[in-house]
């Protein structure tokens, strides 16, 4: 039996935590680090591709394509945060993590998950101000108000993240130091306290309601104003194009809040720890894997530029 399991945890400041991940064996551990490992590395190579692609390309260097970049980037941070110590946990008779590494986890994921659904928001005002006011977007969505928008997203996550790590590690932890999760989130640490947990989750609960739902009905009100636009045109190619442009972005919206809704802005998530763990791994490795293939394949500006992209390769 592990030693951790054995050690009174009541009487002794808390060190470490033991991250648990996926129960099975060595075949089942083994099997997930390969699957674990393929999923990284295709998410990766593609949010790189994306930055790549968007940097050294002048035609993409546009409202839209500044914004995919950072959710590029987001998604490149997401995954750091997460998947190295998961990767690792699943070769590893170890899976230790410190207190403070726990803290910092926490924090950063925290930080980019937030980020990211406020960085959608934006990304769907942007598309409704290109489409429902074509003459007012070169003023309306100059780099400064960009620059200005991808800043606040960034400030309104840090705000979350603050709370949240503040809210949940002020709280004693002494029942185990066992977290039946791949990282450090908060429904398995609120398990792990041995304190009343009620005010952190009215917190986690009324918090992450408060950011998905408010972003949310951004994203609906602009696609509303967007749809009654483009039914409006009287162009074909024109609405196809629109329609697919803005179809890639409501696609990745609607996979990355809908996961966050079952895992954070409903009270039965943090009883349900085997759901948390599949859905997690959706939201922090399987999306981010799809985000450069949701707006590459159905975008043909990204299609041209990688293209391009290829064909100077070759003839250097």
């Amino acid at each position: 039996m592990s030693p951790h399991k054995n050690r009174n945890l009541s009487e002794m400041p808390l060190q470490e935590f033991v991250l648990d991940g996926f129960e099975g064996g060595p075949q089942t551990q083994a099997l997930l680090f390969a699957l674990f490992l393929a999923l990284y590395v295709v998410a990766v190579l593609g949010n790189l591709t994306m930055i790549v692609v968007i940097t050294l390309d002048a035609r993409l260097h546009s409202p839209m394509y500044f914004f995919l970049k950072n959710l590029s980037f987001l998604d490149l941070c997401y995954l750091s945060v997460i998947y190295p110590k998961a990767l690792a946990n699943t070769t590893s008779s170890s899976k230790v993590i410190t207190f403070e590494g726990c803290i910092i986890q926490f924090f950063f994921f925290s930080l980019m998950g937030t980020t990211e659904a406020f960085l959608l928001a934006v990304m769907a005002y942007d598309r409704f101000v290109a489409i429902c006011s074509p003459l007012r977007y070169p003023i309306s969505m100059r780099p400064s108000v960009c620059a200005r928008l991808v800043l606040g997203s960034y400030c309104g996550g840090c705000l979350n993240s603050i709370l949240q790590t503040s809210f949940t590690f002020s709280l004693p932890f002494c029942s185990s130091n066992h977290i039946d999760h791949f990282f450090c989130d908060v429904p398995p640490l609120l398990k792990l306290a041995c304190a009343d947990t009620t005010i952190n989750e009215l917190v986690m609960f009324g918090i992450c309601g408060l950011i998905i739902v408010g972003t949310t009905l951004v994203v609906l009100i602009s696609y509303g104003y967007i749809t009654g636009t483009i039914l409006r045109m009287r162009s074909g190619g024109g609405r196809h194009k629109l329609f697919s442009t803005c179809g890639s972005h409501m696609t990745a919206v609607s996979l990355f809040y809908g996961t966050l809704f079952v895992m954070y802005a409903q009270p039965g998530a943090v009883e349900s720890m085997e759901q948390g763990k599949v859905v997690s791994v959706f939201y922090t490795l399987v999306i981010p894997m799809l985000n450069p293939l949701i707006y590459s394949l159905r975008n043909k500006d990204v299609k041209d530029a990688l293209w391009r992209l290829g064909q100077k390769h070759t003839a250097t």
